[in-house]
């Protein structure tokens, strides 16, 4: 029966932004209750050791002359464990402020743990049928006492209000129960019930982040759904984008896949396809670039940079690149360590005489015909060799068999040019598949990876069905 055993630290912080890792607490305000009475209460401001922006200053009334000579968190963090030991340390949205303590005392290199109860979740769970849980929600549905918010003890003082005034609506007996339920439960969000969690599989997958609005926040994927989307919630917050997801995430959605490589690929795809908030990497590229290889009129190669290529004739480009400057940044380096000539790479304008790197010592004379076109070129076909992509290795269309024994669940993966056209669940449905309609784009990130399920030290893991010459469906090029 916690409310009759337990000490309950009622504590609010007020901070100088919000990234646990970069941003500092500049007050501390906490009350501890016992068996229906407090018991008593500590507060300080403390020094952040950072300048403290207007906007946060207008915000909480914090400014940096009223801090300036305040304990730092060093001082007072002996005092803190001590005042907090053995208590269940109760907060209004806790992830950040237990998030914030955790990361003042890891900078001490000391370690920090609590029983944890936000009172978001408290008020969800006594209150489910109310769409908002926020403090300022709660102070009017409830009528509780007006408090200096964005002050750690006001903001203290309005989490008791509520407290209490949940006891005396619900009893002790289902308060104690709703308190033992969230201290029982993995950390999950404020906002999103934790049944939602227990609905995930243990399986491989996509999953999807939904925020206010359906806006999607997040895509991912895992071999285990159920237990990457706890790992998103289940430590410290490392960065204010993941506190900001957290907070704001409402929903998630998933997708099972047979496999990891069917996850990757779907990934890859919602990435591209739906563009989620907080997905910085994979985005789809906006166009690619590519070199090829041309005999110009005198015999030496040269390189050129292209857009116009076909899945089909990979093999005869070299590299694959979001930009022309990520090329030409390709050609620097490949021309730096094979002493190759800047004209014939197209680093310098054409034009009559030898290239500067020629002036330099860098460049062997290509460009005045001192060196032989026969051992120029085979320079040149090795220097690039390393980027020479890849010629799709099968004379049609193919499906990559994922099985999942523990889940009974099969997918193909139909694949042809080092695209994913689509996935089916049977051979049945493989011999009766029809490309559809619609062009298909072929995308960097997906060749990577299906180059390497096809072509790497874990082939053999997988098995290829080969399909007859179908009809494919039109290719575009980013």
């Amino acid at each position: 029966m916690a409310l009759q055993n337990e000490t309950f630290a009622f504590l609010d912080i007020e901070t100088t932004g919000g990234n646990p890792q970069r941003d500092r607490i500049t007050e501390i305000g906490v009350r501890f209750w016992r068996a229906g009475e407090l018991i008593g209460e500590w507060q300080t401001l403390l020094n952040p050791e950072a300048r403290i922006s207007g906007f946060i200053e207008r915000l909480t009334g914090i400014s940096n002359a009223m801090v300036a000579d305040a304990p730092l968190f060093a001082d007072i963090a002996s005092e803190l464990e001590q005042q907090l030991d053995g208590a269940i340390f109760v907060a209004h949205n806790a992830r950040f402020d237990y998030g914030f303590i955790k990361a003042e005392f890891r900078r001490l290199e000391q370690a920090f743990s609590a029983r944890v109860l936000c009172t978001v979740r408290l008020s969800r769970a006594l209150y489910p049928d109310e769409a908002r849980h926020n403090m300022d929600a709660l102070i009017a549905r409830h009528h509780l006492p007006q408090v200096e918010r964005h002050r750690a003890m006001g903001d203290v003082a309005a989490m008791l209000a509520f407290f209490e005034h949940a006891r005396r609506e619900h009893g002790d007996d289902v308060l104690n129960q709703a308190i033992h339920r969230l201290l029982q439960r993995q950390s999950t969000p404020s906002n999103v019930p934790a049944e939602i969690f227990a609905e995930l599989p243990q399986a491989p997958g996509v999953y999807r982040f939904y925020g206010d609005n359906d806006v999607l926040l997040y895509v991912g994927k895992s071999t285990n759904i159920a237990q990457r989307v706890a790992s998103h919630f289940s430590g410290d917050h490392q960065s204010s984008r993941g506190l900001r997801m957290s907070e704001s995430l409402r929903r998630v959605e998933f997708t099972q896949t047979a496999g990891e490589l069917g996850a990757l690929l779907l990934e890859l795809k919602q990435i591209k396809s739906l563009s989620p908030l907080y997905n910085r990497r994979s985005r789809a590229a906006k166009s690619l670039s590519s070199i090829a290889l041309r005999t110009n009129s005198d015999g030496y190669l040269q390189a050129e940079l292209v857009r116009s290529i076909t899945p089909d004739r990979l093999g005869d480009y070299f590299g694959l690149f979001r930009s022309k400057r990520d090329a030409q940044t390709a050609i620097r380096g490949i021309a730096a360590k094979n002493d190759l000539c800047g004209k014939l790479l197209g680093l310098e304008p054409a034009s009559p005489g030898p290239c500067f790197q020629r002036s330099l010592g860098r460049c062997k004379g290509a460009c005045d015909g001192a060196e032989d076109t026969t051992r120029y070129n085979l320079r040149m076909q090795i220097a690039f060799h390393a980027l020479r992509l890849k010629t799709w290795p099968w004379p049609g269309s193919i499906g990559l068999v994922e099985e999942n024994p523990d889940t009974s669940r099969t997918d193909i993966l139909v694949i042809c040019n080092w695209i994913h056209i689509a996935t089916v669940h049977s051979e049945q449905e493989l011999e009766n598949f029809e490309p559809g309609q619609e062009p298909v784009t072929f995308d960097l990130d997906s060749y990577k990876l299906l180059v390497k399920a096809l072509l790497g030290r874990d082939r053999k893991q997988h098995r290829i069905i080969e399909l007859p010459p179908l009809t494919q469906p039109a290719v575009l090029m980013p």
